[in-house]
């Protein structure tokens, strides 16, 4: 087949099928720059409804950083003071970020009542400053984090003050 032959590809037609392979969404909201004349080439959706949003979840990681996002958002809620880099900070300082740390050398330990977790709280501080809506395991990293927060509120001001063993 000669080249006049052969169907010529404009920019337009080009245009037309990127958008078509890129999925309808695209091709919706092209369709006003490339000439449609009505608004009824395009289909809307409905904003999500307040009910909509409030159900919603946040899916947090498993792992420090998630740990640490969801007792935010904890601590966001309940008013306690606190920011990634402070308890990241102290976490790394007292357990390097092992939720199953375990302090049994300590004047705690030897008075039976040994540091544990994230943040290495002792049992009683733990009951003391738990945080409603937060499991009761002190070895649960979400539960350590925001109930050694409350306590460093309580105590320090934020754990953001803390620098050393509290």
């Amino acid at each position: 087949m000669s080249a006049a032959a052969r169907l010529r590809r404009t920019p337009f037609t080009r245009i037309a099928r990127r958008i078509a392979v890129a999925g309808t969404g695209a091709a919706v909201l092209a369709l006003p720059l490339m000439g449609a004349t009505s608004a009824s080439a395009a289909t809307t959706t409905s904003a999500p409804t307040a009910a909509t949003a409030a159900t919603s979840t946040v899916a947090y990681s498993n792992n420090l950083d998630g740990w640490i996002r969801e007792s935010l958002a904890i601590m966001a809620q309940k008013g306690i003071p606190g920011s990634y880099n402070g308890i990241y900070r102290n976490v790394m300082r007292e357990s390097s970020g092992n939720p199953m740390a375990i302090n049994l050398w300590d004047s705690n330990a030897a008075a039976g009542i040994p540091s544990k977790g994230l943040l290495q709280v002792i049992d009683p501080t733990f009951n003391a400053y738990h945080v409603a809506g937060t499991s009761w395991n002190i070895y649960d990293p979400v539960a350590n984090i925001t109930a050694a927060c409350n306590y460093a509120a309580h105590r320090y001001g934020s754990i953001d003050n803390v620098f050393g063993a509290y």
